[in-house]
């Protein structure tokens, strides 16, 4: 099974949080790497799981895959990125004066400088960094934060044409020429068909095609336009007298019947659910061979898990009256479905509940498809945050300035580095609005939250550096407030497979490091709880099984869990059904 037949130099994988990019584009390298290509993966996403898939680790630059001959993977890690990017830039500086040099450093302190610093290592990778290898196959982040790493070269090429003066967070204008013809090359690259193909990775699931149909308009829009799609783990109901393998069949024909439009025109592979987890170079393997796998025996009666109801957890966070409830995980497992309940559930139990996002993607209002009295819901758009962010600037600054002072203030805000210190500010005034009521935030999938967190504590030092000695005054950061229990509450969302567990266990460590404790784990779409008897479905819940064990034995300190359900809870009766229904536990 070949997802692209004529595979071309560059391949990107992208799709809504949780399709199965990662398993199909590991795959695809793998089957390369096997037909005698040199080829190297690529991960583009903060919170990337490549390592335990192939058993490697990762770094900042080529790691072979003894298991794989001739494949190479690399994580684009931002942390990493971001140090190499600012020791750079000051390299260039070496005649400068040393005050010149301060400033440059403190411009590159802030956090927008490790998104720049992973774009310029993946324009770099486009602009001939990886002459070594015949092929590159991007496995990315989910689609928002995708879209916008891939309109970046056209936007920084746009700026510092003709632009040598004044500084941004890529460093000072007149040392950029390097990387404006870099830029150059990397959006030459991506628009022109000979070398680059994108592959739309879905499910056969409505909201997962609606946001492919999305992306492939947007891509084109970039001059992307040699796309393909990929829909994953299409299920093959074996038993028509299952009641659960029939509605999971009828809801899969139902979507790909009413395919989006933008994807109709599209070349179109559809990869079988396989009965295991996609973990190891042989299930990678398998997961593209014409030959299905056979099925394991009838797994025994699942053993007892103690997991509370969802809900039991709404009623625990209502008798707090207030405070952040932050609700992350993995892309697709969920996150925007629960935040909504837990919002709709608040209401339904007498708060006034603010619901928003931090997801580029933002399907909040699909999800809630209504209003209800007491919610009211936002969305953290960077486009708008950042027109916001500009005027309030300009206002508080332009006074005084004379038109040379100006024209460089309009410069710097020009700079697409710009958005992200924006998105910072509006989290920062939603994480506020939670002293005196309830706010649900619906984050982003799990690498952009943790670019998010990032930002949040680059903030926090900043504050804490320039009030230092100052006892008299007393400075709140958001990240305070994050590390607060009394005012923040954590959800971890995982699906109970083998991945999603652990981002979401990878997760939780990264926020521990951050001073923030997870408050409770949800085990979402628990097949468990079905009694079904499909062979294929059956087969799965062997690693099902093991996963709630492993959650249950240690990684949570609250565990709650929601049976997989037929029919999706979307809108407000759903949801609000969701919030109130006593379910069993995982293992039911």
């Amino acid at each position: 099974m070949n997802l692209v037949p004529h595979p071309t130099r560059y391949l990107f994988f992208t799709g809504k949080g949780g399709v199965g990019k990662t398993s199909l584009s590991t795959a695809t390298a793998i089957q390369l790497a096997d037909q005698g290509r040199r080829v190297l993966l690529v991960s583009t996403d903060a919170a990337s799981n490549l390592d335990e898939m192939l058993g490697v680790p990762l770094r900042n630059a080529p790691v072979a895959v003894p298991a794989v001959p001739g494949l190479s993977v690399l994580n684009i890690d931002p942390q990493v990125a971001a140090d190499q990017y600012r020791q750079r830039v000051l390299a260039q500086m070496a005649e400068a004066s040393t005050e010149e040099r301060d400033t440059v450093r403190e411009q590159l302190s802030g956090a927008c400088t490790t998104e720049i610093a992973s774009f310029d290592e993946f324009s770099g990778l486009l602009a001939g960094g990886a002459q070594d290898f015949d092929h590159v196959v991007f496995d990315t982040a989910p689609t928002g934060h995708t879209l916008r790493l891939l309109s970046l070269p056209q936007a920084w090429s746009g700026f510092l044409q003709d632009n040598d003066r004044g500084a941004s967070c890529l460093g000072p204008h007149s040392g950029l020429k390097m990387q404006e013809s870099r830029f150059n090359a990397a959006l030459a690259t991506l628009t022109d068909p000979a070398l680059t193909t994108v592959v739309l990775v879905a499910r056969a699931d409505r909201s997962a095609l609606a946001e492919a149909g999305r992306s492939a308009q947007e891509l084109a829009a970039l001059g992307l336009n040699a796309q393909r799609l990929a829909i994953n783990g299409v299920f093959p109901a074996a038993q028509a007298s299952d009641a659960v393998a029939a509605a999971i069949a009828r809801q899969e024909a139902a979507a790909l019947a009413d395919l989006p439009a933008a994807l109709r025109p599209l070349p179109q592979v559809q990869v079988p659910l396989r009965p295991f987890d996609t973990v190891g170079v042989g299930a990678l393997r398998q997961l593209l061979s014409d030959t299905p796998p056979g099925l394991s025996a009838l797994p025994p009666a699942p053993a007892d898990v103690q997991a509370e109801s969802f809900g039991a957890l709404v009623d625990q966070l209502a008798q707090a009256g207030r405070g952040l409830i932050m609700v992350m995980g993995k892309g697709g497992v969920g996150k925007t479905t629960l935040a909504a309940a837990l919002a709709v559930g608040l209401v339904q139990r007498g708060h006034a509940v603010h619901l928003s996002t931090t997801d580029p993607a933002d399907h909040l209002g699909d999800t809630l498809a209504g209003s209800l009295p007491g919610l009211d819901v936002s969305r953290i758009d960077p486009k708008a945050e950042t027109a916001r962010y500009i005027e309030k600037i300009m206002a508080a600054r332009a006074p005084g300035l004379d038109e040379q002072q100006l024209a460089l203030l309009r410069e710097d805000l020009a700079s697409p580095c710009t958005e992200e210190v924006a998105v910072f500010h509006a989290f920062s005034r939603t994480v506020a609005q939670a002293r005196s009521a309830f706010v649900v935030l619906d984050t982003a999938p799990t690498g952009h939250s943790l670019l998010l967190m990032d930002a949040t504590g680059a903030y926090h030092r900043q504050m804490t550096r320039e009030f230092e000695g100052q006892p008299a005054l007393h400075v709140v950061t958001p990240l305070m407030r994050l590390q607060d229990p009394a005012y923040t509450r954590v959800i971890l969302v995982t699906l109970p497979e083998t991945t999603p567990v652990s981002q979401a266990a990878a997760l939780q460590d990264d926020l521990r490091r951050a001073g923030v404790e997870p408050w409770a784990w949800v085990l979402n779409r628990s097949l468990l709880a079905t009694g079904t008897r499909d062979p294929l479905l059956q087969a799965r819940l062997t690693g099902e099984q093991a996963q709630v064990r492993r959650v249950a034995s240690g990684l949570a300190r609250r565990l709650h869990a929601v049976p997989w359900q037929a029919e999706p809870p979307v809108g407000l009766p759903a949801l609000q059904a969701l919030a109130t229904t006593p379910v069993s536990g995982a293992s039911s």
